[in-house]
Order: structure tokens, then C-alpha cells, then sequence
């Protein structure tokens, strides 16, 4: 079965710089594929494709040595096995709340005695080799994710879900629930305080820890840390920004 590189630099003891995907465009994917990041993660809880678009974007990733990875809309095991079947080498899926949650979640992504996933890996047999089915479940990354209060109560039952890798900690939802304010960096006390108890946690109970950033600083900040899985913004963003300080630049220069 081909290596999951998010494993293998895991393994050796880096983090994992990981893109993310708004935009419903396989061109997009293609050239976010291409920029060097670890892993890509296709966003079908906010971003703006469907089932097929997301399935030709992880084709469109797999022209590289990145991870394709999703987070599904919802924790609906059938979408989740669909899109395992198309390829996905990493589910994160959002708003987990209690441990029979997480095991809901994980269990469509391993195939039995550890799961209930159905056979039949359409497209992914021929992405990842013909012995996929045999070792599927030591290579497909489950992320759970912790995004409310209540989330973050249970953190301990839902990281001790066997079968779970690792936890990413959406920061606007988290900081929305707790504090009732928007925002992706952690400016606030209590929200600060809520990520150093999850890597703690999640240390605990020897899984990886992952987050959304505002931008490249917020991220090496976070990798320092401890946090292995770190997300630097979206493909849309990542556009927006660069457009901006283009014309902004120029147009500075053309009004001297």
C-alpha cells in the first residue's frame, strides 16, 4: 500500500505543514498540490464543492507526493466511506462532542474487527495498490474534532477512542463557544489556556494534535508549541492575500 506521508513525518519526528482547500477546483488543488505542502485537506463542511468535485480535487492531489486528505461535512458515516472509497488518506471530522461520537466517527473509517466500514475502496484500491484493504486501517488517519465547550469537557473520553490518531482543534468555533467571540487566534485567556490542556491531553493519551492558523507566524508559533498537524490558512485566503498586497503595492508605487 503507498505511504501515508503524514505518518512517515510523523514517524520521524516533524510536523505536519498542511494545506487547506475552499475553493470546488481541481486546478486548485493541482497547483496547491504542487506548492510543497505535507498534506491537503479538501473542506466539505465550508467549503464550496460536492461529492464529485471533492473526488476529482483528491485525483488532482494525488499527482504528487501529498496527502489527500478531507474533512467531511458532518460526522455521516456514509459520506466518510464514500470518500475513503475515492482515495482520502485522512478524515478530519468536526464538532465531536462525546466518546460515542468519536466512535461513530472512527469506526466508519476502519474496516472490521476495529470499525464497521464497508469493502469496497472503488478508486482507492487503485491510488493506493491492491492491498489496500489489508492495511487501510494502519494507514488512514482519523482526526476528531474539538471546536465546543462541551468537546473540550469530554477531551479525555473522546481521545481515549480506540482507533483515533489525533485531534484538531477548530480555534473559531472553540473560541466562539467558550467566550461567545469570533476568531482564530487564541487572544483570549481561557481559549489560550483550553489548547495547552488539549495537547496535553492528547499527549496523555499518545495521539497527535492539530489546528486551523491565522497565518504563517500564528503557525510556527503553534508548532513550537507542540502542535504536529498545523493547518496555514486556505487556498482562498492564501489568493485573497497575495491579490491584495499586489494591488496595494502597485498602487502605492503609481499614486508616489
Amino acid at each position: 500500500m503507498r505511504e501515508n506521508r503524514v505518518r512517515k513525518l510523523w514517524a520521524e519526528g516533524k510536523p505536519v505543514i498542511n494545506g487547506w482547500l475552499h475553493s470546488p477546483s481541481t486546478w486548485s488543488a493541482e497547483v496547491m498540490a504542487h506548492s510543497g505542502w505535507d498534506s491537503l485537506v479538501v473542506d466539505m463542511q465550508h467549503g464550496m464543492m460536492g461529492m464529485e468535485t471533492a473526488i476529482q480535487m483528491l485525483q488532482a492531489i494525488s499527482t504528487t507526493e501529498t496527502a489527500p486528505m478531507v474533512r467531511v461535512n458532518w460526522n455521516t458515516p456514509g459520506d466518510t466511506m464514500r470518500l475513503l472509497d475515492a482515495g482520502a488518506y485522512g478524515v478530519i471530522c468536526p464538532m465531536i462532542e462525546t466518546r460515542e461520537e468519536c466512535e461513530a466517527f472512527v469506526g466508519a473509517c476502519r474496516f472490521p474487527p476495529l470499525g464497521y466500514r464497508s469493502l469496497g475502496p472503488t478508486r482507492a484500491r487503485v491510488y493506493a495498490g491492491a492491498d489496500y484493504a489489508e492495511h487501510a486501517n494502519d494507514t488512514i488517519i482519523t482526526f476528531a474534532m474539538i471546536e465546543t465547550q462541551a468537546g473540550f469537557d469530554n477531551r479525555d473520553e473522546i481521545m481515549s477512542v480506540e482507533g483515533l490518531d489525533g485531534v484538531f482543534v477548530g480555534i473559531g468555533d472553540l473560541r466562539l463557544s467558550m467566550t461567545g467571540r469570533a476568531g482564530l487566534v487564541a487572544d483570549d485567556a481561557t481559549v489560550d489556556a483550553a489548547l495547552d490542556a488539549i495537547l496535553e491531553s492528547a499527549r496523555k493519551h499518545g495521539i497527535k494534535a492539530g489546528l486551523f492558523s491565522a497565518g504563517t507566524e500564528h503557525a510556527i508559533e503553534m508548532i513550537g508549541r507542540g502542535y504536529e498537524f498545523v493547518t496555514v490558512m486556505n487556498d482562498v485566503s492564501l489568493m485573497a492575500s497575495a491579490a491584495e498586497a499586489v494591488v496595494e503595492r502597485v498602487r502605492t508605487a503609481a499614486a508616489q
